[in-house]
């Protein structure tokens, strides 16, 4: 899979992908991520990338013209399965979204800022608009890392075990059960007895009925009720 991310803020990015998970899908080459500074692409030599609104009103809008000159340059070489613009009015990014997007092989993310980019841009090239959650960010960056780790670690090869991804919450539409390691007892605090058991089915029965249990308690909106 090959990621590719257009920022006017790319050091925010260094950090996400150098550890951890994502990182090491890309030491096993499971994985390209190359992000792309919009200021090379800027109008002018003083690096302008945005512009005043029309019409009036605060904040500054990031123009047409340096997206598309990145935006066109990198579909020019090669096909791109989607090009995904991280916003908090896109679609809210769940499992399943996630699931679909592991399945694609070039994805393009385009991080707004400020107010945002033209709606030009949107009309023209978005195939994807996504929101990680119902608040607002400076810009798209962090959503872009969220989306991208969520993408990631389900690619094959990329965890040790690859069942640990499909028993994730949110993979079933449940949240995960509780979790135990050693020790077996802790301050005055036993790991479930059946935990312990060796006993595979019952194990698995447990786990089932403990995720049910809990997302009905947290989460009942997954269940509909």
């Amino acid at each position: 899979m090959r990621i590719d991310i257009v920022t006017c803020q790319p050091d925010l990015l260094t950090s996400p992908f150098a550890h951890s998970i994502v990182k090491r899908a890309q030491d096993k080459g499971l994985v390209e991520i190359h992000v792309h500074e919009l200021r090379d692409f800027a109008i002018n030599k003083h690096g302008q990338i945005d512009d005043y609104v029309f019409g009036g009103g605060a904040g500054m809008v990031l123009r047409v013209e340096p997206i598309a000159a990145c935006l066109d340059g990198l579909l020019a070489e090669r096909a791109y399965d989607a090009v995904v613009y991280l916003t908090p009015d896109g679609e809210t990014l769940r499992q399943p979204l996630a699931n679909r997007f592991s399945l694609l092989q070039n994805i393009i993310m385009l991080c707004g800022h400020y107010k945002g980019v033209d709606e030009r841009i949107r009309s023209a090239y978005i195939t994807h608009e996504i929101s990680i959650g119902d608040y607002v960010l400076s810009g798209g960056e962090l959503g872009a890392a969220v989306l991208t780790d969520a993408i990631v670690r389900l690619l094959p090869g990329v965890l040790g075990n690859e069942e640990s991804a499909l028993s994730d919450s949110f993979q079933d539409n449940l949240l995960a059960p509780p979790v135990y390691t050693r020790p077996a007892e802790w301050r005055g605090q036993s790991v479930p007895d059946i935990l312990l058991s060796g006993n595979t089915p019952l194990v698995e029965a447990w786990r089932h009925e403990q995720a049910l249990q809990r997302t009905r308690q947290r989460r009942p909106d997954l269940l509909g009720e």
